[in-house]
Parts: structure tokens; C-alpha cells; sequence
């Protein structure tokens, strides 16, 4: 039966147009007639059945699916098991390609599919063993009722997989079976849970900026990199929870306390194992440096570990070959949600906003869905909501019909890289060798081979040195103390982190969807261990509702060492609290932050810091990390909220909804009026500098101002940073001269080299996130800054001043937008530079030129930008391109939950052609937002197909 069969029918003239350009691309690769045949055959033979009836083995009674008229569906079933079993046929029937690909990847065998080019991403994914965690996790960890509806999920994916292969399942799976004979295997419950290592991974929190620390020592001073690292301004932008205590084992707010002060207390060591203890080196703003034993003891002035340099850049190299489901992990990556109670909205009720911001892909990583109980009970619990991860069950982001939730990511310092003093026999700790921890894996390779690699792991967890030639040598030229052991063969790289000890997280997502009042929610988020979320919440319970925050996840409580930099891990003094499997190592979570009904009236998490840590009062007692996101969309909401409600004003659904497109940036509002007063004698420089006269700093899509601003401001960073930075954090390509490093002749020093950047563009320093606002917020007062220096070029002459630069700066931008966007100003536009383009996942990224044409999308011209509140991400060390997105966009109304709003990146499906694709992306450009239908009544007006799932036998 075709899919959609009440769809309007310009829909399917719409798509039937495309068809006929699909079949004309298809033939010219292929062959006329076959090319035809399987261009048509293949997309349409994979589209859904919408309406009609279908069996499904194992189900004990019908399930409605009601797809509105952009394919969401709604599912009403009348057991727990029957729900959970018809999600996760409704997934597969729309994503199956995607879950395929994340299973695959999750699990380290992505070789299987695509061949020998995934080798060495696989062999570091087996290294960190997701899969093997998420094993333990499902045998152990689970409750009985988890993993009940877990195997009912993947029996609901095995009944739409059975008898379907290659082009009924998807056009991506069509052509893998033309190139290899590729048949999916049956999904398992270990495969839904697994896609939460992939989730944690990509929300890990500092690790990259550990090893950027560390690799910036070949090239800057400490003072310097301190500069580039500031603490968090506490005095200008609130952190999520202000006061509070720990008390008797248990955490307790102070509504909304002060807002913290700029102190000068001990700050947080920051040198190459000048690592202070985490009862010294708190979070606070102060200026003082920690110190210590560590690896810092190790090193010259200038960080001489070139050894240890090389190293880390061949794992930064590694990490960015594994696949980002979720998004780039750079400083401006984030999240926003906030929530307003009902004492200052228009309804009365809380009002809840969130939008994730993740990497933009094609399908969107989020999946609408509500999961109904035709009558809730004790055998059918369900009636929630919201997004959901196709190949996971349950809803993660939504609201039932009690409660309403969103997350942004906490960003806690989770993972921490030791070095390992290796010999022959195993490892050195405390002055003993110790035996490592062995597994073979075998990677199979379509098409080839397959390849067996040994794990081995420490007990700080295992070797990602072991799968890279070059990390295979680590620390080999690396200085040590005289105290430390001796180097033998070298030192190998261990990753630490908490998403490789078995959690609950599953059984969080239950609890969640089933909360009825703000203890249910934080009993849930007790179990939320990774990766570590801020949950904002929100009821309709009494007069106003109630709104609350949680901060929920395992936080490691070290020894030594702030995690801000690579650990010795031969020294106990460095570990983790606690054993490799115990809890003992993890702040308890009776004593994390959390906020209930605060004065104020409302909540905000935008990644800001969630406390201030420390002592003293106010101060929280533990260190959840140093890097935070730096406050400038966090405050930006707090003051767009502030601004609504003084003098009694009221907040709207449709206030929420205009907030979250705010495309305000504070960098432009800080350096703008600068640059206004620069002498600019060159006449198109000139005419460009006039484009930001009256300018009120908001980064719209036709805005020429906000174009050439973005382009001042990513050449203030190339001039006073990138060219400061070592090559191995500079974008790849990227090319200077440099001087010869005096080890040759006398006359070296006076000598060039060519030097080029390694680094990929998603993780290229300096990115232009809010650190670097704060980092030239801070410098802007030193016109004579070491930082502004530059060298002269063919072109510019050199500069010593921040005028200086920031006139060259311009001159720079001025004739880099002329090459891109042409000489005539009047053309030049922000959305034009700044465009939105959707890849498929794997095939649509690497695949064959026709088959990426066939499955992705774009472009689309966006306004917003970086730490801005409408976040869509760009890196400035690589370009203008959006890196990252709000992957959606939803706004709650707790008095009506028929009036909530939503929208999602692309579509329902994943399907190329279906006209669910991305009939999304346009509204969602726009800030558009879709009714949210959920009580019975409004799902039905809004229903366009019905399709019955019955059980096999009926």
C-alpha cells in the first residue's frame, strides 16, 4: 500500500517532480533504462505505510498511529509493552537508516558497512568499548521493567525489519546492497542503549581543551595561556543556581541569592602538571594560581614536550575522525532552556523553552513523537510527548500531561587523559608494574580483510594511545622530574571517564516520562548519570505551577590535579576517589545544585557556570570544572526575561518563541563603537566601516552590517591569535613562515619555515566562542597588548597596537568579503556568508557525488550566530559555514498544553523524496514554530492518517 495516500495532492506533485529530476540523474550513472527503473523503484519502495492496517507479531492489542500533516506521529496503545513495541516499529519505519548507521557506529563496525576507510574509527570506538559498557549496563544495571520495555522496542524494529532488505528498507540501504550484498542484522535492546555512549561523547566537556592546553605549551608561555583561558566572570553573568549550601550531606538552595563576587581567591593551576589539589583550585573568578606536584614539575618555561606534543596531536587528529552525532565539541557549543513561572506569564502557568544546540544533520538527530495510554494505569503508564532518539524508546525532551522538562548540557569536567609509564609486563603505579587488561577485537571490512586489534586498559581506564602509529610512541621525548619513573619505551596515553562505568540513564528516561511533581522529577534525574544534563522543570499544580532545576550525572572528585591538564597516572595521588567500579569516586548526588520556585521567578541554563565553587559562603564546596561556558547567551536570556516582567509585565508563549530567536551579539556591542573610531584612509575600507554606523548589533539574514562585523571579528582573531597559535591547533592548510628554531647552524635562527596547520575545521583554534569574547573583552583594555602584535606582510604593515590591528582587521574583511560576496556593499548580506547545508549521514558526507546530491539539502541563509541566544554556530578559524544549530525549538505552556509549540531541524523522515524530508527547515529558519497537539481532542483534529497496528493473529 503506498505510503501517504491522503496526502494533498500537491505534495505528490511536488515530489513527483522530484522524482522525475531524481530519474534523469539516476540514468546518466547507471544507464537509461535500469537507471530509471531503480531511481523510482528504490525511493518509493522504502516510503512508510501511513494508513491502512498492519500486523505486527508480538503486539497484544491495536496501536493507532495519527500522523498529522507533517507526518508526526502520535501512537495509543493500551499496555506499556504494546506502546514501547509500536514506537519502535513507527522508528524503523521512518529512520531505520539512521539507527543502522548509529548502531554501527556505536559499536565500533562501521568497516561492515563502508569499508576500510572506517578502520581506524572503529578500532578507537572498540578501544573505548561503548558497547561493552552498554552490555554491562543492560545485564546489570537496568531494572526488570527497563529492559522489559527495551526488548519490546527492538521486537516492534525486528517486526519491520522481517522480510525487507536493501531498497524496502531505504534508497542508502539500496545502494550498499548494490555495492556489497549488505543485510541488517536484527536490532537488540544492547543497541538502543548503546546510542547513550554516543550521546555522552558528544557533550564530554573539557577534553579537547585539555589537550589544547597542553599543546599550546610548545609555542606560548603560562601567563599566556592563562590569558586565553580566563576564569568565569561571575560579577557580569549569573550562574544557574546562586547561593545555596551543602549541609549534612544534602544540597539546599537559597533562591536567588547574590550574584557572586570577582574575587581574587586561588584560581585553578593551569601549567603542564602544575596541578593543585580540587580543595584549592576552585571555580571562582580569582587570579591566583594553583600549585602542586604534577606533571607541570616536568616541563621547561616553554613547555619543551615535544614528545608529549606530537602525541596529543595525534589523538586531537583521532577524536576528530570519530563521527559527531550530536555536534562539534568546541566553547560555543551548547544548549539554551529556560523556564518562567506562572506569577509573570500571560497563561498563568510556567511557560518551558529549550532548544538543544547540536550539529546539523540530515535527518535531525531528534524524532517528534507522543506516546499515549488510552487510559493511564498500572499496565499502561504513558502519556508524554515530546522528542525522542530513533533506535531509543521513550521520550527524552517533552512534557507528559503533569510535568514538562528540557536539558542543556552541564559541561562538567567527566573525562581526564593520564599518562602511563609502560614496560613489557604491564604498567607502572605507586612504584609497581601491573598487568593490563586485554581484549581482542576483530573488525570486519567490507570488501576486505578484517583486522584484529588487542585492547589493553589501566586502571585508569584504556589505551587510546594504542590506535595511532604516532601515539604508539607517546612521551618518548617528553621531560620528567627526576622523581618520576623511568621513560622506558615511553608513555602511553589512558582516557578516564564516566561514561565507561555502567549507569542507569535508561532507567532515568522512564522515570522522567512517568514524573508527576518535582520529587518524582529529581528521583528520575538521580539516575540521569550520563552524560550530565542541566534539567530545568516545570507543573501545572497549584495557582501559578512550580518550577525547579536539577543538576544530575556523575562528577569525579579526584586526588590531585584539577583535570585541566594530562595526569601522571603512575602516581595514586592523581586518581579518581573511589575504584574503577565504585560510586565512591563520584560527588553524591544528595549534594549536587538544584533550585525549586527561586524569587526571581525563573530559571535559565544556557551552559553558563551552574554555581560558583569554592569556599566561603555561597561557595560550592565541590569542582565540577573549570570550563565553562562563558555566560554571554545565559545573561542575555536573563536580561531579555528581566526587561519583559519589570514593572509587572507578563511573558507570553509567543515572548518565548521570539527570545529564542534573539540574534544579539555581544562581541559586535562591545567592539563595534571601537571600531567606528579607527582611521580608515583606503575609500572602500571606508564605505564598509559605514555599514556599522546605527547598527544595533542584531546578526539578521540580510544584514550587511552584521556580515562585515563577522568578518572584522574573525580577522581580529586570525591576527592577535591564530597566528600565535603552535600549527597543531591552527586549521589545516593554514600556512605561515615562521622562524627556524635555532638548532642548526649559527644562521638558523634567521631562517624560515613553512609552517602548516593540522587541526580539522570543527575543533580549529580560535573558534570564536564566548571564551574568546571574554578573552578580548579583558584585552580590549590594553591598547598595547602583547596580542596585538602582527608581522608585516607584502600588503599590511606590521602592528604593535590594538588600533593598529583592528585597522588592518578591517582592511582585511573589507576586501575578503569583496571575494566572496563582490565589490558592491549593497549586495552583501550575513545569510549569504552564513549558510545552513544538511548532510545525510556517512553516504552524504563521503559517498558518490550523485548519491550526496540525491540525499542532501541546502543551503539555507541563517541569521544569528555565535553565542548568540539563536546559536547557529560558526567556526571562525575555518569559515562562516553553520556548524552547529538549535537542533529544535519547543515552548511549553503548562495551562494548555494544546497550545505548546514545536518545531524540529528537517522532518519526521529520514526518507530522500518523502515529502517529510525537511518540510521542516524552512519554518524552522524563519523561527517559526507548529502547534503541538497532545490531549485526545487536538491530536485527532490534527490527524491526516491513521494506521492500525493489530496483533499477528488477528
Amino acid at each position: 500500500m503506498p505510503a501517504n495516500e491522503t496526502a494533498p495532492p500537491a505534495k505528490k506533485k511536488g515530489r513527483r517532480a522530484r522524482l522525475i529530476v531524481l530519474v534523469l540523474v539516476l540514468a546518466l550513472f547507471a544507464g537509461l533504462g535500469y537507471g530509471a527503473y531503480w531511481g523510482v523503484d528504490s525511493v518509493r519502495a522504502s516510503f512508510p505505510q501511513t494508513t491502512g492496517s498492519l500486523k505486527v507479531p508480538g503486539l497484544t492489542g491495536t496501536v493507532d498511529v495519527k500522523r498529522d500533516a507533517h507526518g508526526i506521529p502520535q501512537l495509543y496503545a493500551d499496555n506499556d509493552d504494546d506502546l514501547f513495541r509500536a514506537q519502535g516499529f513507527v522508528h524503523a519505519q521512518d529512520r531505520f537508516w539512521e539507527m543502522d548507521v548509529r548502531r554501527h557506529m556505536t559499536s565500533g563496525r562501521l568497516s561492515e558497512m563502508f569499508g576500510s576507510g572506517q578502520v581506524e574509527t572503529d578500532a578507537f570506538l572498540r578501544t573505548l568499548g561503548w558497547r561493552q559498557v552498554a552490555q554491562a549496563e543492560y545485564d546489570n544495571k537496568l531494572s526488570p521493567e527497563t529492559k522489559k520495555y527495551l526488548q519490546a522496542y527492538a521486537d516492534g524494529v525486528n517486526a519491520y525489519l522481517k522480510g525487507k532488505s536493501g531498497k524496502d528498507l531505504s534508497v542508502e540501504h539500496a545502494a550498499l546492497k548494490l555495492s556489497d550484498d549488505y543485510q541488517p542484522e536484527q536490532w537488540s535492546p544492547v543497541d538502543s542503549v548503546a546510542w547513550l555512549k554516543a550521546m555522552a561523547w558528544d557533550l564530554r566537556g573539557n577534553m579537547q581543551d585539555e589537550i589544547d592546553r597542553a599543546l599550546m605549551t610548545s609555542k606560548l608561555s603560562q601567563a599566556q595561556i592563562d590569558e586565553l583561558y580566563p576564569p568565569y566572570p561571575f560579577d557580569r553573568n549569573k550562574p544557574i543556581v546562586e547561593g545555596g549550601k551543602v549541609e549534612g550531606g544534602k544540597y539546599t538552595p537559597q533562591g536567588t541569592g547574590s550574584t557572586g563576587s570577582n574575587g581574587t581567591g586561588s584560581g585553578s593551576g593551569t601549567a603542564l602538571g602544575s596541578q593543585a589539589s580540587t580543595g584549592s583550585a576552585g571555580t571562582g573568578a580569582g587570579t591566583g594560581t594553583a600549585t602542586g606536584t604534577g606533571l607541570a614539575d616536568n616541563v621547561t618555561a616553554q613547555g619543551a614536550t615535544v614528545g608529549l606534543r606530537d602525541h596529543l596531536t595525534a589523538l586531537a587528529a583521532t577524536l576528530d575522525k570519530v563521527p559527531a552525532i550530536l555536534g562539534p565539541n568546541g566553547s560555543g557549543i551548547g544548549s539554551n532552556s529556560w523556564v518562567v513561572s506562572g506569577k509573570y506569564t500571560t497563561t498563568g502557568k510556567p511557560l518551558l523553552a529549550n532548544d538543544p544546540h547540536l550539529s546539523p544533520q540530515l535527518p535531525s538527530v531528534w524524532y517528534q513523537m507522543g506516546l499515549h495510554c488510552r487510559t493511564v494505569s498500572a499496565q499502561c503508564q504513558y502519556d508524554v510527548a515530546g522528542y525522542t532518539f530513533s533506535g531509543m524508546p521513550g521520550v527524552v525532551i517533552g512534557h507528559n500531561a503533569d510535568i514538562a522538562w528540557g536539558m542543556t548540557n552541564l559541561g562538567a569536567d567527566v573525562t581526564d587523559l593520564f599518562l602511563e609509564q609502560v614496560k613489557p609486563e604491564g604498567y607502572v603505579y605507586d612504584g609497581k608494574v601491573l598487568p593490563f587488561a586485554t581484549r581482542e577485537e576483530v573488525i570486519k571490512v567490507a570488501g576486505g580483510d578484517s583486522k584484529k586489534i588487542t585492547v589493553r586498559t589501566t586502571n585508569n581506564g584504556p589505551l587510546v594511545s594504542d590506535r595511532s602509529e604516532e601515539l604508539a610512541t607517546v612521551g618518548t621525548r617528553a621531560p620528567v622530574a627526576s622523581s618520576a619513573p623511568d621513560r622506558g619505551d615511553g608513555y602511553a596515553v589512558a582516557l578516564r571517564w564516566t561514561a565507561l562505568d555502567p549507569g542507569k540513564t535508561m532507567d532515568s528516561v522512564f522515570r522522567l516520562n512517568r514524573a508527576k511533581t518535582f520529587d518524582d522529577f529529581r528521583k528520575a534525574a538521580a539516575d540521569f548519570d550520563v552524560p550530565s544534563q542541566n534539567l530545568i522543570y516545570a507543573d501545572n499544580k497549584g495557582l501559578t505551577g512550580n518550577i525547579g532545576y536539577q543538576a544530575p550525572g556523575r562528577i569525579p572528585m579526584r586526588g590531585q590535579g584539577d583535570g585541566r591538564m594530562p595526569t601522571p597516572g603512575w602516581d595514586s595521588k592523581y586518581a579518581w576517589k573511589g575504584g574503577k567500579d565504585s560510586n565512591v569516586g563520584y560527588i553524591p548526588q544528595s549534594e549536587m545544585p538544584f533550585d525549586s520556585n527561586p524569587s526571581r521567578g525563573y530559571i535559565v541554563t544556557a551552559n553558563q557556570a551552574v554555581v560558583e565553587s569554592g569556599t566561603g559562603a555561597g561557595k560550592y564546596p565541590y569542582l565540577l570544572t573549570t570550563d565553562w561556558g562563558y555566560g554571554a547567551r545565559s545573561q542575555r536570556i536573563n536580561d531579555l526575561i528581566e526587561a519583559k516582567i519589570k514593572d509587572g509585565g507578563k511573558i507570553s508563549t509567543d515572548d518565548m518563541r521570539t527570545m529564542q530567536m534573539d540574534n544579539s551579539s555581544e562581541i559586535a556591542a562591545l567592539l563595534t563603537p571601537m571600531l567606528a573610531k579607527i582611521q580608515v584612509s583606503d575609500p572602500g575600507v571606508r564605505a564598509a566601516q559605514k555599514l556599522l554606523d546605527g547598527w544595533n548589533y542584531t546578526q539578521e539574514p540580510d544584514s550587511a552590517a552584521a556580515a562585515y562585523f563577522n568578518a572584522v571579528w574573525r580577522n581580529i582573531l586570525k591576527l592577535s591569535f591564530g597566528d600565535k597559535m603552535p600549527k597543531e591547533l591552527r586549521i589545516e592548510g593554514s600556512c605561515m613562515n615562521v622562524l627556524g628554531n635555532g638548532t642548526g647552524p649559527a644562521d638558523d635562527l634567521a631562517k624560515t619555515v613553512r609552517e602548516c596547520g593540522t587541526r580539522g575545521p570543527d575543533s580549529a583554534q580560535p573558534d570564536g566562542g564566548d571564551r574568546w569574547f571574554e578573552v578580548v573583552r579583558r584585552l580590549v583594555k590594553d591598547e598595547k597588548s602583547q596580542w596585538w602584535s602582527s608581522p608585516r606582510t607584502l600588503t599590511q604593515p606590521a602592528t604593535t597596537t590594538r588600533d593598529e590591528l583592528f585597522a588592518r582587521a578591517m582592511k582585511d574583511a573589507r576586501w575578503e568579503l569583496t571575494a566572496k560576496l563582490g565589490k558592491d556593499q549593497s549586495t552583501w548580506s550575513w545569510g549569504r556568508l552564513h549558510q545552513l547545508n544538511l548532510k545525510n549521514q556517512t553516504i552524504g558526507t563521503e559517498g558518490p557525488g550523485f548519491m550526496q546530491w540525491l540525499l542532501n539539502r541546502g543551503p539555507w541563509n541563517l541569521g544569528g550566530g555565535e553565542a548568540t541566544v539563536n546559536a547557529t554556530g560558526w567556526n571562525a578559524s575555518s569559515g562562516y559555514g553553520v556548524t552547529w544549530v538549535p537542533s529544535m525549538r519547543m515552548v511549553v505552556n503548562l495551562n494548555d498544553l494544546d497550545k505548546s509549540r514545536w518545531i524540529n531541524l528537517t522532518g519526521a523522515s529520514g526518507h530522500a523524496y518523502n515529502s517529510h524530508y525537511t518540510d521542516q527547515t524552512t519554518m524552522w529558519a524563519k523561527g517559526e514554530l507548529l502547534e503541538w497537539p497532545f490531549g485526545k481532542d487536538a491530536v485527532e483534529k490534527a490527524t491526516v492518517d491513521t494506521l492500525t497496528l493489530k496483533p499477528a493473529g488477528s
